[in-house]
């Protein structure tokens, strides 16, 4: 029997349930395929999960620090691990069950099984039942990324892992060890530390966070710094062996096991770090394989599959979105991208514009930043004007007791036209939003200071960083 279709969407991740759900929304018959969870990485191994735990240790670190807010507690307030793993668990199935009600309710197919082309507009999907034809007059291909492994000795250890492998961990490591210090490494940084875990972190770059603005990555190694997180810039590992009997790992406080040891290249000599964990967290890569691709006539590379703003591949009918196409690897680009695909397919005209998409880090303090970084700025030949605020200078702020970070506004000087927007503090990825849609807007500086911010809030530090490109913000001698 086959399968016939409007739309077919080759995996079920944040881009395409959303696809499948705006395609039922507009009335076309679709079918979502997916060999393993709904809702993709994201959703089970990635944004969602790593949140829970973030969250978990937000909380932990502000229960240790309740003298500083006047609260006496009776007793030691301890991590529980398998609970903090429960919740996140629970949260996660609570979060994939309501995508499966929300497809069904859409009258969304779902097939569950691999696909694969066997020609331009047909797939084959192989499930527990057998082989099923799919004809479909539009395709989405929405097959996402997997982590990248780096190709050193010693990658193939035991206790060498990956994102997915750190948020299934049973027991809580003392030694945790990341190469990588981007958005994933700094974030799995900030979880184990504030379960004392020792963390050490080895960044091949000058800094941490180093596709952001220059100044966000050494804000937020300060902070970790002072909370006893490692750094090694500008370094890289170029092994990892197990470790001698004569330095047992003490995972979960327990001896035992087969403990590591990684050889790091520094800008001052060799490092041996002892470590019961090592999580690899350099990048991802696109999963363009076993799809046939070929058979459809889609062009592709290692680095993914090219398409246009409307999303499209070179293949008539046959479009592509999120990490698959290897632009930034973020959820909320799928999910627009998917959007913006099959309303093409169903006669709409839509484009993706990145100049508004914010990136998002979600350590304590949280990091945020969208359109173009002060470097980049000048790099376009705009004259630039930068305005910054600190947070120490902001009542909110001090009310919470998180006065680590600032807010910083890139502008040019002969429309006072908002370029960027970059953020540290607590909530920075809600705060992001206002850069975005000023970008989205084409505001200028006046525009912001004329909005009425309202007070105390985190959200006026925006305002007075934007005063200070002008003359000064009101509350800060800086």
């Amino acid at each position: 029997m086959t399968i016939q279709t409007d739309i077919a969407i080759l995996g079920s991740g944040p881009g395409g349930y959303v696809a499948a759900l705006r395609a039922a929304q507009l009335g076309a018959q679709v079918a979502l395929i997916e060999e393993k969870a709904i809702g993709g990485v994201c959703l089970n191994v990635g944004c969602i999960p790593s949140k829970a735990l973030l969250r978990s240790a937000e909380v932990y670190r502000t229960f240790r620090q309740a003298e500083t807010f006047g609260l006496r507690l009776e007793g030691n307030v301890m991590p529980d691990w398998p609970a903090i793993q429960a919740r996140k668990e629970t949260i996660v199935q609570q979060l994939v069950q309501g995508v499966e009600k929300l497809l069904h309710k859409a009258g969304v197919q779902v097939l569950r099984g691999r696909g694969r082309f066997v020609a331009p507009w047909t797939l084959e999907v192989t499930t527990a039942d057998g082989v099923q034809r799919v004809d479909a007059k539009n395709i989405v291909i929405a097959t996402g990324s997997r982590p990248v492994r780096l190709p050193l000795p010693g990658m193939d250890l035991p206790g060498v892992i990956d994102s997915t492998g750190a948020l299934a961990l049973e027991a809580l490591p003392k030694r945790f060890l990341i190469i990588g210090g981007g958005v994933v490494g700094v974030e799995f940084a900030d979880i184990f530390n504030a379960f004392d875990v020792k963390v050490t972190v080895v960044e091949m770059l000058d800094r941490l966070l180093p596709q952001m603005d220059a100044d966000l990555g050494p804000a937020l190694a300060w902070t970790l710094g002072q909370r006893g997180v490692q750094f090694y810039l500008n370094s890289g590992v170029t092994r990892v062996d197990a470790a001698p009997p004569s330095s047992p790992p003490t995972l979960g406080g327990k001896e035992g096991g087969g403990g590591l040891r990684a050889t790091v290249i520094t800008p001052g000599g060799e490092v041996e770090i002892e470590a019961d964990r090592v999580l690899i967290a350099v990048g991802r890569r696109p999963n363009v394989e076993d799809l046939s691709l070929k058979a459809a006539g889609v062009r592709f590379d290692k680095a993914g599959i090219s398409v246009d703003a409307q999303m499209q591949t070179n293949a008539p009918g046959i479009a592509a979105i999120g990490d698959v196409t290897g632009g930034p690897l973020l959820a909320h680009i799928a999910m627009r991208g998917g959007e913006v695909a099959v309303e093409n397919a169903l006669g709409h005209t839509a484009t993706l514009d990145l100049k508004t998409v914010p990136w998002c880090v979600y350590t304590d303090p949280e990091v945020a930043s969208v359109g173009l970084t002060e470097a980049l700025a000048r790099e376009e030949g705009y004259d630039v004007r930068v305005g910054r605020f600190p947070l120490n200078a902001s009542g909110k702020a001090l009310t919470y007791g998180e006065t680590d970070g600032f807010v910083k506004v890139v502008s040019e000087a002969r429309f006072g036209e908002v370029l960027g927007l970059h953020v540290v503090a607590p909530h920075a990825s809600d705060l992001i939003h206002e850069g975005g849609l000023a970008l989205a807007l084409e505001a200028t500086l006046d525009e912001l200071i004329t909005t009425i911010h309202g007070h105390p809030t985190l959200g006026e530090a925006v305002r007075e960083a934007v005063l200070e490109v002008r003359d000064g913000a009101f509350h800060s001698d800086c």
